[in-house]
């Protein structure tokens, strides 16, 4: 079973939230991999944004094939407001329980959030990536904070977004002439990595291709299942 550490307790204030932040962005270390990638995880949560019930996934894939090894899920209950800025205290307690569930402990996880493009450089993928130990990163679909200029139209192409003068992502495009993802180093990768996995898992060099890479996407889709209740939990 894939394990995790235990940083902090979840029962906390949005105060105290924001202190733990400020003190856990100290602990990320933004850095190149230091071992070849064999097997990539997405990490997805599906919720209606007033409501308690949270659904979680997680879908490990093969990233020479983009086959799916794995995938879990669960129905659980947040114990946290829904705040901008503070989601990861409201969506990581579920995903670690989808985490304890997996047999395969991927070599990396995307996570469906951000990873520093944070106004506090903690998003989901950094919070997250602190508990697993092990190489996170953000593709998001949408900029929390920061610049960036309009990347050339082709797939391949990236801007660096900046905030406060920081490099904190990138605009990547995916797919050609189709708006870009936000991709974000969250802990243990640098941000050159998480951009060529982004577009290794996209599906465009094997002919198809999504403006979502593959790892969220299937994650996506089985966390939207189960709020529809198309899926049980595994």
């Amino acid at each position: 079973m894939a394990t995790y550490q235990l940083l902090h307790d979840w029962n906390v204030t949005p105060a105290e939230a924001v202190a733990l932040q400020q003190q856990l962005r100290h602990q990320i270390q933004i850095q190149p991999l230091t071992k070849p990638v064999e097997t990539i995880a997405g990490c997805d949560i599906s919720f209606n944004k007033f409501e308690e019930t949270v659904y979680a996934g997680i879908v490990v894939l093969r990233l020479e094939t983009l086959e799916v090894i794995e995938e879990v899920g669960v129905i659980s209950s947040a114990t946290f407001p829904y705040i901008p800025g503070l989601l990861s205290f409201r969506e990581i307690p579920s995903l670690l329980e989808a985490w304890s569930k997996l047999k395969t402990e991927p070599d990396v996880v995307m996570f469906d959030g951000q990873g520093i493009a944070h106004p506090r450089r903690i998003g989901i993928a950094s919070h997250g990536g602190l508990f697993l130990n092990r190489p996170t990163f953000g593709c998001a679909k949408s900029v929390l904070v920061g610049k960036y200029d309009e990347p050339a139209p082709e797939r391949g192409n990236w801007t660096p977004m900046r905030h406060y003068g920081e490099v904190i992502g990138a605009a990547l495009r995916t797919k050609n002439k189709v708006n870009p993802v936000y991709v974000s180093p969250g802990h243990l990768i640098d941000l050159e990595t998480a951009i060529s996995l982004t577009l290794q898992c996209d599906g465009g060099r094997r002919g198809y291709g999504y403006r979502i890479p593959e790892p969220t996407r299937l994650t996506h889709n089985l966390v939207n299942a189960l709020r529809r209740g198309e899926r049980s939990p595994d």
